[in-house]
């Protein structure tokens, strides 16, 4: 049943190119931190300048969220995403042929990260646009799946290109499908189409939203999860086997099969805590022993409630706030997620430095039982979808009588 639905979402017009076109544009921002990484690392000789200068990118990205996405309201969605791109295009490039000296490399950091393409945002936004009130709740499922496709993709390819050419060689392969996956989604005629009403609330004030609110606060603790696992993976494995890798991308996969076999379940209040008790129980088992085997099982368990979670994060969120607001609240989210998995990388560090990789596993455990207890005691905050669509609020303008 599942299948046949996502083929009728894929049939609508404009689905699958905006599908296609904004997975290609985000890629990018899948390789970015490894490649800067890898760069500053290899032209400074430093892991701790490369990590503040990935902390400097990963600030400007926080904070440009939001604000980037409600400047789509206000100027238009074309060009903030063409501005944005040209900006982030620059500031790499410059990272990978200026010499290699501290002060500029964290400045280049913070310039990509406060112009990175509010892609993300402007997609969800223009889903309500492209399907009925019946496949939305769908689209966000396989929106959710398909964006493993970056985490799984991504690293490999940059690693590739950073390692067996040049760092340079794989900061220019981003600049490439960033300029390139930027123009196609800029350029599809949907992009054109949608006009993101200009918003009358004050900046921040959807927050004040108890599903947008849940929302930041539980995407924050999901990804903080994730990124302690990613941590933890390393740490158990090392760079050098394949085990590392495979683990990874074993999570990613329980993920996208979770999100596709869930994508025609209805969303009711209590969809958000059954979905983080899936990945709480698999994260739990982690503790249980660090054998490949068994923290591959373990994690494709775990794996299977993240995208089904996002999509309840995307879905709850598009059916709690205007449409003017729509862009401004995914910023919001994700501006959530990116400091989740800053907290979740270096809270799980500290904990692999005194206690072992187990400490990862410990801390990504910590964060999906807040958020897991967080769904059940606020639970009353999370729309029931079940007999309503996840399309926005109207914008209603004033009638004014003769």
């Amino acid at each position: 049943m599942a299948g046949s639905g996502y083929r009728e979402v894929l049939r609508s017009p404009g689905v699958a190119r905006i599908i296609a076109a904004q997975l290609t544009a985000r890629l990018p921002m899948g390789m970015m931190s490894l490649a800067v990484l890898l760069h500053v690392q290899h032209t400074t000789g430093s892991y701790g300048e490369a990590g503040l200068v990935l902390a400097a990118a990963s600030v400007g990205q926080a904070i440009a969220g939001p604000v980037t996405s409600r400047w789509m309201g206000r100027w238009g969605m074309r060009p903030v995403l063409t501005l944005t791109t040209i900006v982030c295009a620059v500031a790499i490039t410059a990272l990978a042929f200026v010499p290699p000296v501290l002060p500029v490399y964290v400045v280049l950091g913070a310039l990509a990260g406060l112009a990175t393409p509010p892609v993300q945002s402007a997609a969800r936004t223009i889903y309500p646009k492209l399907v009925n009130s019946t496949q939305l709740t769908p689209l966000f499922s396989l929106d959710a799946s398909l964006q493993e496709i970056i985490w799984i993709v991504a690293p490999v390819v940059v690693t590739f290109v950073s390692t067996q050419i040049s760092t340079v060689a794989g900061l220019l392969m981003i600049v490439l499908i960033l300029l390139g996956g930027g123009a196609w989604f800029i350029l599809s005629p949907e992009v054109g189409r949608v006009r993101i009403p200009r918003s009358r609330r004050a900046f921040g004030r959807v927050l004040l939203r108890p599903a947008v609110l849940l929302a930041t606060v539980v995407g924050f603790l999901l990804i903080g999860a994730c990124a302690s696992v990613e941590a933890g993976v390393v740490a158990t494995f090392g760079h050098d086997g394949a085990e590392a890798g495979i683990v990874l991308a074993v999570f990613s996969l329980g993920s996208l099969a979770g999100g596709l076999l869930s994508g025609r379940i209805p969303i009711s209040r209590w969809a958000m805590a059954r979905r983080l008790a899936i990945f709480t129980a698999g994260l739990a088992l982690t503790l249980v022993s660090l054998n490949v085997w068994w923290l591959g099982g373990s994690l494709v368990v775990a794996g299977i409630g993240i995208a089904p979670a996002l999509a309840v994060l995307f879905a709850m969120t598009s059916a709690s706030v205007k449409f003017s607001d729509t862009a401004e609240a995914f910023g919001w989210i994700g501006t959530g997620q990116l400091i989740g998995a800053a907290a979740g990388s270096a809270i799980a560090g500290f904990l692999i430095d005194g206690a072992g990789p187990v400490g990862a596993f410990l801390t990504a455990t910590a964060f999906a039982v807040v958020g897991l207890v967080v769904s059940v005691v606020f639970v009353r905050g999370f729309p029931d979808l079940r007999f309503r669509d996840a399309s926005p609020i109207p914008d209603t303008e004033p009638v004014h009588l003769p």
